[in-house]
């Protein structure tokens, strides 16, 4: 959708954005039966229009070529009969998962009889910013109105058919359920200037969450002026210690690197401890090329991986989200846990040890938004958590951190009850 000038596209942003406030504070009082009703429906109506959906993402697919999409990128674009029923399947999830609006945190009773209770309450309205991932469309709708919150999807160009097609089946169930008609709401318009637009309508918007590239998080920073839940990127570590299995070492950096690379949660670099290099980088090193991923680590790797090229400082800090790892060989523990505060990103860690003392003080020393010990970095993720789904993983500290389920979308608030109590 193009709009004509610069006045009917601010006026379209704030158009959308109103009807999203309004339809949050319907949403507030909207019971979990209505909304797991819509999850329920929806997940159905999506398995029935399986070939109208896949028929969108065609003309996706078609044109991405255009648009310049790396291999893993168009990856994530694809849909199929498999991905769509995870996603109805990531609906029935959140379904079955509890309603948190009105959840009691904690309670107490004061001396003069007060009983005050912290109650969990939904943040309000969403603006949620993605690239080329449909199924990402139908996880944020359905978190978002799970947890009681408005969303407005501004999903990028490359999946405009996809999304679209998603979400008029997620509004039409909406509708027939009782659910208020704008709290799922796609921007038409694929104009980058609606983004800045939005950006700035803090009156209306509570929380903006970008989710794709750096340079789109780091726009979104920049000039959001509401609260942002972000990632700027996904340098994630394996550090096999001098007291890890091997074997087991193998199994996790090979999962953690080679399951899926093109995602955030996949490993960018290995950090090996000098006492175990020899034994394990030939054989590990032999089985990642056949995997067709490229080895770039220091002299000592080099020397025992032959294939291995030279690895420069910025391949450390490098997420490639592709065929490639940076590898170095350490001397201690302290030596691993620097490299990563130096280098990393504060996204997910993971430990290969028998140790439980540097287990421990791997997990006490690393900041990073989920740790791993003897298990692939590829399980942070809202799903494997047991959220359900998640409409992003954050490295901020404030307020969300790590998957944001439907417990990082909302808030609270102080409810007291009083029997006629007045302060002296």
């Amino acid at each position: 959708m193009a709009i004509a000038d610069a006045n009917n596209l601010q006026q379209y942003c704030i158009d959308v954005a109103g009807r999203a406030r309004e339809a949050s504070r319907e949403l507030a009082g909207v019971s979990g039966e209505v909304k797991n009703a819509w999850l329920a429906e929806s997940a159905r109506r999506l398995r029935e229009q399986e070939a109208q959906i896949l028929a969108a993402n065609e003309h996706d697919l078609a044109a991405a070529p255009g648009y310049g999409l790396s291999g893993a990128a168009v990856d994530r674009l694809r849909l199929s009969t498999e991905r769509i029923d995870a996603i109805a399947v990531g609906l029935e999830q959140v379904a079955a998962l509890a309603d948190p609006v009105g959840e009691v945190i904690e309670s107490s009773v004061r001396p003069n009889g007060l009983e005050v209770l912290k109650v969990r309450v939904p943040l309000g309205v969403i603006f949620f910013i993605y690239e080329s991932r449909p199924n990402v469309t139908a996880d944020a709708a359905a978190l978002c109105v799970k947890s009681g919150n408005a969303v407005i999807l501004r999903g990028g160009k490359e999946a405009a058919h996809s999304s679209r097609a998603i979400v008029e089946t997620l509004a039409a169930v909406a509708v027939e359920v009782g659910l208020p008609a704008d709290a799922v709401q796609l921007v038409e318009t694929t104009d980058r200037e609606a983004v800045g637009h939005f950006l700035s309508l803090s009156q209306y918007i509570d929380l903006a969450i970008p989710r794709g590239g750096e340079s789109l998080i780091r726009r979104v920073a920049a000039e959001a002026k509401m609260p942002v839940i972000k990632h700027f990127s996904g340098n994630c570590h394996v550090y096999v210690d001098a007291d890890a299995d091997l074997e087991m070492a193998q199994r996790i950096v090979v999962n953690s690197k080679c399951q899926r690379m093109g995602v955030c949660n996949a490993a960018e670099s290995l950090l090996v401890h000098a006492n175990v290099a020899s034994e394990l980088l030939p054989k590990l090193g032999a089985d990642l090329a056949r995997r067709g991923i490229e080895i770039r680590g220091d002299a000592r790797t080099r020397e025992l991986v032959d294939a291995a090229s030279e690895a420069s400082d910025e391949d450390y800090r490098t997420e490639y989200l592709g065929p490639t790892i940076s590898v170095k060989v350490v001397g201690t523990l302290d030596e691993a846990i620097q490299h990563i505060a130096s280098y990393g990103s504060q996204h997910t860690e993971s430990i290969v040890t028998n140790s439980l003392n540097a287990a421990r003080e791997f997990v006490a020393r690393v900041d990073s938004s989920a740790v791993m010990i003897n298990a692939s970095t590829r399980f942070n993720d809202g799903f494997e958590f047991g959220l359900g789904a998640e409409i992003g993983i954050s490295t901020d500290k404030f307020h969300a951190r790590g998957p944001c389920g439907l417990k990082e979308l909302t808030s609270y608030k102080y409810v007291v009850y009083g029997t006629g109590q007045v302060r002296e």
